[in-house]
């Protein structure tokens, strides 16, 4: 016994460290993840807090606004600082949600605690952890939902202030340009702007000349490789275009948009060796960075400006240009881009130099005003040079060249009040406004430029694809489906790609207004949230998501449905009407399951529909009885099958096969093969003669009534051997005849047969007739003839009128009425 007990307390000591062993274990994973948990909302806290002071910070400035003006260029710093913190806001509210859930569905999976029983230690301990770490979670998706909201307020407010600073500064009036006051200004405040411009100067100097000569002649060998790199890239995208690309207007416009991306990328290339040359061995200020950044940044658009002009002009390559326009029209204005592109690259590089030296007003107005008269002087002088060449070319035609179209004169037209205005407003002292305009006069022309360019690349694309696709169909394939949706397809994406571009070029014809792209991208952005109706939540990628959907599924039931109706049912033991209905129902059943998945991917389900249905149960009492009526006796004609594809059917006075049922009609061919369209309604509420529902055979019957005089066995063989003798009536069931009875017209035989089909009796009855009549002549068998009545004159009959019945095949017949 001792021996046993101590065995005992020894297994129990094992067994009871063990479970100590387990507890600890199970208790520092708990803490472990507790820590995880902690430190990882430890860091959302610290994300949330930064994004909080940032808000707070943009809330500050705009509140000390009234007192301490800001400009354009700190509303949009403070926007971009409010757009970065609801971006934080959000993802982190976004990510946390998930996390949320989760654990809130370990909450409920512990249950409640039963009242007044004890937990054990580690469910308690879990049930503790779980409830702070969601009370934590809310907490900070609260908050970050509350930053967003905040962060959304105020980049609202910005764009409000940076619309009102807009329109202030177009209102604006200062010394007008012809007044002597503003020179005398201008002169006494130029030394100091100067001075103020004197470090970026030494700055300048003392950075190109650290740079060294060894740093510059690689600058200059890479400039020279930039201009050799740029006149073999031309050279190589004219051959590829001429040779891989078929003629056509594709070739055209994918060259224009070649040389239109090296052009921009040449010029924008050089300014960029240039600047890291200068950066090369000095650490360059703030305000230098700043400067040569937004200078390659304006080179870029120059030779943007530069190579739109020449692509659409391509005043050296008359066949390949784009624009309607005549060689001495494209030749005269071959100066215009890159002059414009000058004018441009000047304005934006000193607009953003006097900006960064904050120089005098003066000097900001004489500089503003300066571009705007450049920009004026060079739209006035290509407006009047074009208009001078096309009188040329009217006058070597003798004026028989064909007018100026309404787009030539409305734009020519635009340019001119454009220019006037600017000028108009430059004299009389509103230097932003006279600005604002001449400059958004060359912005809308250079957007309208591109989009033409564009949309000519999309719609030349779209042609060659179409003609690709005829091409590679004969005449018979290019019905089929496929080809036809794959042109369809085409079509539709060309006219989503050039609705895209349209938008986009509004988007850009806005910006300088103060809805920038910025701006529309941060609506693009709210509107990629949702839109909350009711309870629903449509958001573009769900609708996206469900457009998919509902095409690959309609795409997929059609392919299905072909099959089933080409390939399989015909292999069954299934009749043609019977296989044309089971792909009907099918696809009817497929159409329904898709556009129920369609509604589920935006989030509508089909308990939600319930209201749609009350709905529409209105209109279907006052308007669509009639077409559901139709639709559900359409569904039973393909159930139950009173009639088929292929039956011969009779309702009222139409007779005829039937070639479709559709969901609301049916197709019956007539004997004219006309086609009669008639409601499946009547196919259920009236009285339907089916002449092949029972069977497909068709009855062939002749009635002829002979003289008493005749022998009846001789016409009974004359007529059973037409019949059996003609190929298309039936061995079995056999043909017949019969003496039908006698009267006083003579003896009724009735002869009858049948054929394969009904179709085939009006045809085989004809034939039958010929042979019989024509046996019967050739037996010198007459027919009964029906009773003649004929009206004698009184004085052919010695004044008394009669009446005579006689045969025709009497001798003497008198016929007609005096």
């Amino acid at each position: 016994m001792p021996t046993h007990s101590s065995h005992f307390f020894s297994t129990l000591s094992i067994a009871v460290r063990c479970l100590l062993l387990t507890l600890l274990l199970a208790l520092a994973s708990v803490t472990t993840t507790a820590y995880a948990q902690d430190k990882a909302l430890a860091d959302v806290d610290k994300s949330l807090d930064a994004a909080r002071a940032q808000i707070d910070d943009v809330q500050k400035d705009l509140k000390a606004a009234p007192d301490k003006p800001l400009i354009d260029a700190d509303l949009v710093a403070l926007r971009e600082t409010a757009l970065e913190a609801q971006e934080e806001a959000q993802a982190i509210a976004k990510a946390l949600e998930p996390q949320l859930v989760s654990v809130q569905e370990r909450v409920a999976q512990l249950g409640q605690p039963v009242e007044g029983a004890k937990e054990a230690p580690d469910i308690a301990l879990q049930r503790a952890e779980l409830n702070k770490a969601s009370t934590k979670l809310d907490a900070q998706i609260k908050l970050a939902r509350l930053i967003s909201l905040e962060a959304g307020q105020a980049s609202d407010q910005i764009l409000k202030l940076r619309r009102s600073l807009f329109q202030a500064e177009l209102g604006v009036r200062t010394t007008s340009i012809l007044d002597d006051h503003f020179w005398s200004d201008l002169r006494s405040q130029l030394p100091e702007d100067l001075r103020s411009a004197r470090p970026l100067h030494e700055e300048l100097s003392r950075a190109a000349a650290a740079a060294g000569s060894a740093a510059w002649t690689g600058a200059l060998l890479a400039i020279l490789a930039v201009l050799v790199l740029r006149v073999v890239a031309g050279r190589l995208l004219l051959q590829l275009t001429t040779t891989r690309v078929a003629p056509g207007r594709l070739r055209r416009s994918l060259y224009a948009c070649a040389q239109l991306v090296l052009a921009t990328l040449a010029p924008g290339l050089i300014a960029e060796v240039l600047r890291q040359t200068l950066g090369w061995k000095v650490e360059l200020s703030a305000n230098m960075v700043e400067l040569l950044s937004q200078s390659v940044g304006a080179v870029y658009f120059g030779g943007f400006v530069a190579g739109l002009g020449r692509a659409l002009l391509s005043w050296n390559r008359p066949t390949w240009r784009l624009l309607p326009l005549t060689d001495s029209v494209a030749r005269g204005l071959r100066w215009f881009p890159t002059v414009l592109a000058i004018i441009l690259v000047t304005g934006w590089v000193t607009q953003r130099l006097a900006a960064i030296l904050n120089a005098s007003l003066f000097a900001t107005v004489a500089q503003n005003c300066a571009v705007a008269l450049a920009l004026s002087l060079t739209l006035a002088l290509a407006t009047y040079r074009v208009q001078g060449l096309r009188r040329e070319a009217l006058a070597d035609t003798s004026g028989e060249a064909a007018p100026a179209g309404v787009t030539y004169g409305f734009f020519r037209i635009s340019i001119w009040i454009a220019i006037f205005a600017s000028v108009a407003c430059l004299l009389i002292g509103y230097i932003a406004l006279g600005s604002f305009i001449i400059k958004q006069a060359a912005w809308v022309g250079i957007v309208i430029a591109v989009a033409y360019l564009l949309n000519g690349l999309i719609d030349d694309a779209c042609h060659v694809i179409l003609a690709a696709i005829r091409r590679s169909a004969d005449d018979d394939n290019y019905t089929r489906t496929m080809t036809r949706v794959r042109g369809q397809a085409t079509v539709v994406l060309s006219g989503l790609a050039r609705a895209v571009i349209m938008l986009l070029a509004i988007v850009l014809l806005a910006a300088p207004f103060g809805d920038g792209p910025a701006a529309w991208v941060q609506r693009l952005d709210a509107l990629y949230q949702g839109i909350a109706i009711g309870e629903l939540n449509i958001r573009p990628t769900a609708v996206g998501l469900a457009t998919v959907v509902l095409l690959l599924g309609l795409g997929l039931v059609k392919v299905i449905k072909t099959w089933l109706a080409r390939q399989f049912l015909p292999v069954t033991s299934l009749d043609p009407g019977m296989r044309l209905s089971a792909a009907t129902l099918f696809g009817y059943a497929g159409y329904v399951l898709v556009i129920a998945l369609s509604l589920s991917a935006v989030g509508i389900g089909l308990e939600r529909v319930a209201w749609i249905a009350s709905a529409l149960s209105v209109g279907i009492g006052f308007g669509l009885q009639a077409v559901v009526q139709n639709f559900v006796s359409g569904l039973i004609l393909l159930a139950e099958r009173p009639v088929r594809v292929g039956d011969w059917v009779s309702l009222g006075t139409v007779e005829g096969d039937i070639r479709r049922i559709n969901v609301r009609a049916t197709e019956i061919q007539m004997g004219d093969r006309s086609t009669v369209i008639v409601p499946n309604s009547e196919f259920i509420t009236k009285i339907v003669r089916n002449v092949t529902h029972a069977g497909p055979l068709g009855r062939v019957q002749i009635r002829l009534t002979l003289p008493v005089t005749v022998l009846p066995e001789q016409i009974h063989d004359l007529m059973l051997t037409a019949f059996e003798a003609n190929e298309e009536v039936l061995k079995e069931p056999a043909a017949d005849v019969m003496l039908d009875g006698v009267d006083p017209n003579g003896l009724i035989f009735v002869a009858t047969g049948y054929v394969s089909s009904p179709r085939a009796a009006y045809r085989v009855r004809s034939a039958l007739l010929f042979v019989i009549l024509k046996a019967l002549r050739e037996r010198n068998v007459p027919l009964v003839s029906p009773a003649l009545m004929v009206m004698q004159p009184p004085e052919a009959s010695g004044g008394a009128s009669s009446t005579d019945t006689r045969s025709p095949d009497s001798p003497t017949p008198r016929t007609g009425l005096a």
